[in-house]
């Protein structure tokens, strides 16, 4: 007996690869939201931040962290007590902790925070500094953190972990898009992430793409 080998017929094949590609094309499109989502989310994170230290400043004319009335004004927080209290900067270890206690107990933020002591850097306890999109914590200081300049200015860490393409679309967003310049900066703790002088700076995504990075918001 013979046997009539059984095939696709062209048709078939094109209906197929017609529902593969519509798959490839639904997939394609949630990793290009997921990715919209997490820089909507760390741009939103920063603007709030921005928009809470100036509705501190104008209520009690002082910089949250550096508030010497703190305890007597804003129900459960703590007063600053290091030499530089009150002299209008984040610039001692109490204030950056205090920072976020006193923004969240004055209703602010959103969030308890315990005011802990921290130092100028990018690694601070979620208990004591809000985390970003990505884990990595947030951080208020005066100082020069951002890579493209010496000059000192009040600075909102966006906190690590960033990858780079995120932060080259945060800064595309809401500045120049270049990495070295601008109110939106890398830090000089990743400078790997940046490639090039201020005249020809750009994001290093070639070289790292898989490299977590760290922002630096200026002048805010």
């Amino acid at each position: 007996m013979k046997h009539k080998q059984a095939g696709f017929t062209l048709v078939e094949i094109s209906v197929v690869l017609v529902i593969v590609g519509l798959l490839m094309g639904v997939v394609l499109k949630g990793q290009e939201l997921i990715a919209n989502a997490q820089v909507r989310n760390v741009i939103d994170q920063g603007e709030a931040v921005t928009a809470a230290v100036y509705a501190f400043q104008d209520r009690f004319r002082a910089i949250p962290g550096d508030y010497a009335q703190a305890a007597a004004n804003i129900p459960n927080a703590t007063s600053c007590a290091a030499a530089g209290c009150g002299n209008g900067s984040i610039d001692e270890n109490d204030e950056r902790g205090l920072a976020w206690q006193q923004l969240a107990q004055s209703g602010f933020i959103i969030g308890a925070y315990d005011g802990v002591a921290t130092g100028a850097g990018w690694s601070c306890s979620q208990n004591t500094c809000p985390p970003n999109a990505f884990g990595g914590t947030m951080l208020l200081d005066t100082g020069s953190e951002a890579q493209g300049t010496a000059v000192v200015r009040a600075e909102l860490y966006s906190g690590q972990n960033i990858p780079i393409t995120v932060l080259a679309a945060i800064d595309r967003k809401i500045d120049d898009g270049l990495p070295n310049t601008g109110s939106f900066q890398v830090s000089v703790t990743h400078t790997a992430c940046a490639a090039g002088t201020a005249a020809t700076d750009q994001y290093n995504i070639a070289a790292t793409p898989d490299a977590v990075c760290g922002g630096v918001y200026r002048n805010f």
